[in-house]
């Protein structure tokens, strides 16, 4: 379900909390889905549950994420709206990229058969 390169850059907490915002973003994981304790998690990455803990709280702080006492954690009500929201956020970034591709000489039809592609994909 989550994998932890440790050989990169990127926090492992922030790993995983990618990892759970893109499983949320591809119907992966839906509303009330129960997410692993954080013991077995831990075990099963070889990572220290404090990690996983801290990527647990990050999640509920956003609101992603929703922790029963005694029951565990789960994907919460608002998690898709939460998390596709965050993603149209990054359509400014999407402009500057396809501005640089422009002027980089790449053509528009070379720009939209590649996000058409990407549809297809999906």
């Amino acid at each position: 379900m989550f994998t932890i390169d440790v050989m990169s850059r990127v926090p492992v907490y922030e790993q995983l909390i990618k990892q759970v915002e893109d499983q949320v973003l591809k119907g992966i994981m839906k509303e009330g889905d129960k997410m692993p304790s954080v013991r077995s998690l831990s075990m099963e990455l070889s990572t220290n549950p404090n990690t996983i803990q801290k990527a647990y709280m990050e999640l509920d702080r956003r609101g992603i994420l929703v922790s029963v006492p005694g029951k565990g954690s789960f994907i919460s009500a608002e998690a898709l709206k939460i998390v596709g929201n965050q993603s149209k956020e990054k359509l400014s970034d999407l402009k500057e990229i396809v501005r640089k591709l422009a002027y980089a000489g790449v053509s528009k039809s070379e720009i939209t058969d590649m996000i058409e592609e990407v549809y297809k994909r999906i």
